[in-house]
Parts: C-alpha cells; sequence; structure tokens
C-alpha cells in the first residue's frame, strides 16, 4: 500500500521486469542447477516431452540434456504428475504433495468416475467400478514385481489392460482404444504409481512406469487442501505476481471461490494493474529495476506464457497468430520481458523465426544469435509441438 492507503500501482513495464528476471529469461538470472529453474516458474509443462528440457535450456547456464534426465531419473528431484487444469507437469519431488492435494485429487476422482463410465458404456463390464479396481489391483502388483514396465509390458502380465473400447460412437470422433493408457492415468493420479525414463530418446513420450513407493519412498504425505492450496497460491505468486484472481483460478483450475480463499489465507496484498485489481505477496510490494533486455526462445506450452489468462500485457496483439483454437501456445520468441515473435524447427533442423513486430537491430541480432544458438544445441534431434499452430507449421515448411 502506499503511504495513502491506497493499492500501489505496478504498470506493464515493471511486470514484464518482474516476468524477465523471475522467469530466468535474462543472462544474470539463468541458473546452475535444473531443480532451481523448474522452482522459478513452479513447475514446468510436461505434455510434449520436448518442452521439459526447452524449458530447461532456455534458463540453464550450461543446459545439457543429461543434466535434466539426471534431475528426473537418477537424482529423482523432479517428477511427472497430472496436476494444475488436468496438464501434465514436471514439479520438484518436494512440490508433488502439494499439487496432489490442491489439484491432482479432485482431478483423480474426476477422471476415475469417468473411465468407469467408458466401460459400461463400451460393454466391457456391467459393473465398471468392479472391474477397475481389479484390474488396477492386478496391475499395480505386477509393476511392484516388475519393478518397472512399460503399458505393453503390463498388458502381457494383466491382459484385461489390452481391452479395446469404442469411445465417442456417432460422432467424428469415433474410434477405438485399449484401456491400458486410461487405467495408468488414472492410477498415477492416484499416486500408485509414477512415469518414469521414456522408451527411446529425450523426445520420446512413451514412459515406463514404476511404482509410486519405490520411485519416491521417501515421499511426503498430502497435506490437508486448504493447506496445499495456499501453499500453492504462495508459489505462484512468487513466480508470477502480480496476477489477479481470475489469472490463479485459471492457472490452478480451482473454482474463484477457493482462488480467493487461498489468496486470503497466504495474506495477499492488493495492487492496482492497469484498470484491474491483482495481488502480490506482502513482502514483494515494493518496485524492482529492470533487467538488461534479452532475448528468449520459450518452446510451446511454456510456463511463463501459461501462467496468466490475462495475458495482453505480455502477448500483445499476437494471440491469433500465436495459439491454437484450443488455446495451447506455440513456440514464442521474447525480447525485454515480452512475445515478439515465433520460432519453429526446419525439417532440415535449423532453428527459424519470425518477428511480428519492429523491434529494432539490437533484438533482431539477439534474436537470430538464440536461434543459432538453439540449432547447434539440438543437433541431430527433431522436435515438433504436439498442439502446432498455424504459423508454426508455416515456419517448418520453409
Amino acid at each position: 500500500m502506499n503511504p495513502s492507503g491506497t493499492p500501489r500501482t505496478i504498470d506493464v513495464g515493471e511486470r514484464r521486469a518482474r516476468l524477465a528476471s523471475r522467469h530466468r529469461l535474462v543472462p544474470a538470472e539463468r541458473a546452475g542447477d535444473v531443480v532451481d529453474v523448474v522452482r522459478s516458474v513452479v513447475a514446468l509443462h510436461a505434455t510434449d516431452a520436448a518442452s521439459v528440457y526447452l524449458s530447461a535450456r532456455a534458463r540453464l547456464s550450461a543446459p545439457t540434456v543429461a543434466a535434466v534426465e539426471h534431475a528426473l531419473y537418477e537424482e529423482r528431484a523432479l517428477v511427472r504428475l497430472l496436476g494444475m487444469r488436468r496438464t501434465m507437469f514436471v514439479v520438484p519431488v518436494g512440490l508433488a504433495p502439494i499439487v496432489q492435494s490442491a489439484c491432482t485429487e479432485a482431478i483423480a476422482v474426476v477422471e476415475r468416475r469417468k473411465l468407469v463410465g467408458h466401460i459400461e458404456q463400451g460393454g466391457v463390464a456391467e459393473d465398471g467400478e468392479a472391474w477397475l479396481t481389479r484390474v488396477g489391483d492386478a496391475t499395480v502388483a505386477a509393476l511392484e514385481k516388475r519393478g518397472e514396465a512399460l503399458a505393453t509390458e503390463l498388458s502381457a502380465d494383466v491382459p484385461d489392460l489390452a481391452t479395446e473400447m469404442k469411445v465417442g460412437e456417432g460422432t467424428k470422433w469415433a474410434a477405438t482404444q485399449k484401456l491400458s493408457n486410461r487405467v495408468l492415468s488414472v492410477l498415477a493420479a492416484e499416486e500408485r504409481i509414477v512415469r518414469g525414463r521414456p522408451r527411446g530418446t529425450w523426445t520420446s513420450t512413451q514412459y515406463r512406469w514404476a511404482p509410486r513407493s519405490a520411485w519416491l519412498p521417501d515421499a511426503e504425505p498430502t497435506p490437508p487442501v486448504d493447506t496445499a492450496r495456499a501453499e500453492l497460491a504462495r508459489r505462484w505468486l512468487a513466480a508470477f505476481g502480480p496476477g489477479t484472481a481470475a489469472d490463479l483460478k485459471w492457472w490452478t483450475g480451482w473454482t474463484m471461490g477457493a482462488a480467493r480463499s487461498a489468496l486470503a489465507a497466504v495474506g495477499a496484498v492488493e495492487v492496482a494493474l492497469d484498470g484491474a485489481v491483482g495481488y502480490v505477496l506482502a513482502d514483494d510490494v515494493d518496485p524492482v529495476p529492470a533487467p538488461a533486455p534479452a532475448a528468449a526462445l520459450l518452446p510451446a506450452l511454456d510456463p511463463t506464457p501459461m501462467g496468466w489468462t490475462q495475458r495482453e500485457w505480455y502477448l500483445g496483439a499476437h494471440r491469433g497468430a500465436l495459439f491454437d483454437r484450443s488455446g495451447n501456445i506455440g513456440p514464442t520468441v521474447w525480447w525485454d520481458g515480452r512475445i515478439v515473435g515465433a520460432w519453429a524447427q526446419h525439417r532440415e533442423g535449423e532453428v527459424v523465426t519470425r518477428l511480428l513486430e519492429d523491434v529494432g537491430g539490437e533484438a533482431c541480432a539477439a534474436v537470430a544469435a538464440a536461434a543459432q544458438g538453439l540449432t547447434e544445441w539440438l543437433g541431430p534431434a527433431r522436435i515438433r509441438s504436439r498442439f502446432p499452430t498455424p504459423l508454426e507449421r508455416e515456419l517448418v515448411g520453409r
């Protein structure tokens, strides 16, 4: 608050400065440790396997694929889970119980109920709950015996996992799918199993599974839901503040009532944001210095552009070019804490960019250097967004 008692105004320039520094998009703030990178943005989106590595690379002082793999699969300081907005994330192990209580437990109930309904409607079993309980227990037992396994391997142990089910009959989305992935996803949401090392390279999306008790034997118990929501809101504010209650509601997938309660629980302080009411932590009200402008290339579904629902202050007029129809953002070019363009990897391996506004010679040179650096870092690897935007497709085909 100002001395007059009115909320302090945080303008667009300061919001961009906070974003660039706290999300490590400037050289001076690059991290030396992968887990520190993840903590900086609370969690990394993991729907695209490659995005985890590319998001980390953009924020590390000496990025390597091996460093990310070590944190995920050897040190096991990070874990994949279904979390906010029913989206796949990579989070620090210490945050997993908080996300589980604040978000995933409610998601697990819904996902289990949906799968039970599909099992019954698809003619797999009259009692879908009994079928899922029996098959789920058998799957966990088989996994505990194996230690780690692919879905195909578990289907050999538990043949019911290979059961095929018709979904979407009568619609253009009609298809036949095996139940294995659905069952495994529910078991993971219920904290019984976890996704381990992928089969193949770091861009692979086919994961081995492991019993949670064996993969994370020292995992903390889940806290009460209100405690967990308050802690998750605190971490979001530290990384993304200032933000609005609507931003927090969207980012978490909570109701507005739950978002407001969490903000109140952490003692969030009101600030003025260009006509909207925003919030910061009580010890984060003071102005922050602006870092030197820098370029960054962030992958599709990076946590920074997906951190708020009200995005005009860093997105400008580029929403139509950079998002698909479902609200998934493609790879973006950043300069001075805001989005100024898009990038993609050409079929031959070169990273190509397109600036969507005039940013001046210094920025153009910095973006070109960043694209060259990413081209060299990727080497023979080829990446494609799971939900490519029309602009990304155009760049890929150049």
